[in-house]
């Protein structure tokens, strides 16, 4: 083995051992780049050179039109979060479906998808409904393991439906992996993947895995009915005209964000960085109508007008900078125009609400920490890349899955193991950021989809939510469950929905079409 790629696996195993120590991950991240490019300079197999092209790369980073929607989706689901979107669903629900075997357990998952479709936090909806829906699960019956396990999963389903920060960092990630795999292919004018793309193909992906979700529920509820009694029927003793009234306050504006957005996104009216802002402002929208209902007009205002935003921009070119202007266009850009005053009124109503309900520096300082989270990782990893390519190791990646058994069978199976091995230990930022840009320009070399592969990865990396013994979702949960719920309870309830992850990965590689269908439709 050369001298190079024994530095390229020392430098691996190095920052895996530093992460496990505690040391933060950015930090740790430059460090031991920093470390083996010395040790690699020193020993003659590394050009210090090479860093010179770093500062490019994060000033890429800082300019990336796409990585803007990582802080806005973020703002758009703290936002969520504070305005009590998730209680709400959950108490609509369990009405729902409360008075059926099991249907606590279906209202969890439910609300799990939609929270996702909504926010794509999954710290946020986990602790939310651990809160909410935990103690009501638990005493009303249910085993705490069906409880925990159910909460756990569905609050990771924000990792794979979208929009999803996952996403979006990996399709940045894949883009330009695509490129750099079609160029040394000599490919010179390579296509790309897009967020959109992801989103577009995670959606079908998703829904299946709720649905199988639901599917184990069903099944637990029929051989172990003890384990998930139904709410007693004189408990729903409520007028059926207030109940859909509920249903409906509590359904609509989630919905339609939902809309807004991936809508937006999937009919090709907005990129994802517009969609997210068109989120960003819905959710401020939402939290301001929740703090005050009984003077919703401003809000109401701004939020159809923002409706009537989008339906212009995809229905006229609203461009003002252009030789020839139709009359019917001048008028979809005056309408435009006073369309964006009132939306910024309602906006500023909703932005005053939240300042003196003491909601908008709370959502305004938990965006800034976790924005520079995700964006210090980013700068990290990308030392980290350039360091283990300057010593080689997109060779030595690309010889070792060449020389896997079974080709491109071995090396995606391969690849898909150690993420998910890596995911019993690491975050899903740090093997987003440091794993999938070595292996992924190698898999596409090999002839793999750059959709269906990014789809396989993301379901993988929501995976290292639940796994024991650093699942994200597990500490969550740990943290406001109940002291009748033991870290055994959790362990043992996210096992049966480990399995069926596990499963969905199995019925995406049988089933590509799963992911690459919906992206074709909709984009050639």
């Amino acid at each position: 083995m050369a001298l190079n790629e024994i530095l390229d696996a020392a430098m691996f195993v190095t920052l895996c051992a530093a992460i496990l120590l505690g040391f933060p991950v950015a930090f740790t991240l430059a460090g031991v780049s920093l470390v083996f490019a010395l040790l690699g300079h020193a020993l003659g197999v590394f050009n210090l050179g090479i860093l010179g092209a770093f500062p490019q790369r994060i000033f890429g980073i800082m300019t990336n039109q796409v990585l803007i929607a990582v802080p806005l989706f973020i703002l758009m689901g703290v936002m969520l979060e504070r305005s009590k979107v998730a209680e709400q669903l959950l108490d609509s629900m369990s009405m729902l479906f409360g008075q059926l075997r099991g249907g606590l357990g279906y209202s969890v998952c439910i609300v799990g998808a939609l929270m996702a479709a909504s926010t794509g936090i999954v710290g946020a909806t986990v602790v939310t409904m651990g809160l909410l829906a935990l103690p009501t699960m638990l005493k009303r019956g249910y085993d705490p393991r069906i409880a925990s396990g159910a909460i756990s999963a569905a609050g990771t389903l924000g990792q794979i439906i979208p929009p999803s920060i996952v996403l979006i960092l990996l399709g940045d990630v894949l883009s330009t992996a695509y490129q750099r795999a079609q160029l040394e292919e000599g490919i010179f004018a390579p296509d790309t993947i897009s967020v959109g793309d992801l989103f577009a193909g995670a959606l079908i992906p998703g829904l299946v895995l709720v649905g199988m979700y639901l599917l184990y529920l069903v099944v637990v509820a029929v051989i172990r009915p003890a384990a998930m009694p139904p709410v007693p029927p004189e408990e729903f003793d409520i007028d059926r005209g207030a109940f859909w009234k509920h249903l409906l306050e509590a359904l609509v504006p989630p919905v339609v964000l939902i809309v807004a957005v991936l809508g937006s996104i999937l009919g090709g009216i907005a990129t994802p960085t517009e969609a997210a802002s068109v989120g960003a402002v819905g959710a401020t929208f939402l939290a301001g109508y929740r703090l005050a209902p009984d003077k919703a007009r401003p809000i109401l205002v701004g939020a159809v007008s923002l409706i009537g935003l989008i339906v212009l921009t995809a229905t006229f070119d609203l461009r003002i900078r252009r030789g020839v202007i139709s009359p019917v266009e001048l008028v979809a850009i005056g309408a435009a125009a006073l369309l964006t005053a009132m939306t910024a009124w309602g906006l500023a109503v909703a932005l005053l609400r939240g300042w003196r309900a003491g909601v908008l520096s709370a959502v305004i300082q938990s965006t800034a920490q976790l924005t520079t989270m995700v964006f210090m990782i980013l700068i990290g990893a990308a030392l980290f890349t350039v360091v283990f390519r300057g010593l080689g190791g997109d060779d030595t990646v690309r010889s070792l899955l060449e020389a896997m058994p079974g080709g491109t069978l071995g090396a995606m199976i391969l690849v898909m193991a150690a993420m998910f091995v890596l995911g019993f230990f690491l975050d899903f930022i740090e093997i987003t950021l440091v794993i999938v840009p070595i292996v992924a320009p190698a898999l596409m070399l090999m002839g793999l989809d750059p959709i269906w592969l990014g789809i396989m990865m993301a379901i993988n990396l929501q995976t290292s939510f639940l796994t024991p013994p650093f699942g994200f979702a597990l500490f969550y949960l740990r943290g406001v469950a109940p002291a009748a719920v033991r870290t055994i309870h959790i362990y043992r309830g996210v096992l049966p929905f480990i399995v069926i992850q596990l499963l969905a990965l199995l019925v995406l590689a049988l089933f590509p079409g799963l992911a690459t269908w919906l992206p074709a439709v909709l984009y050639g």
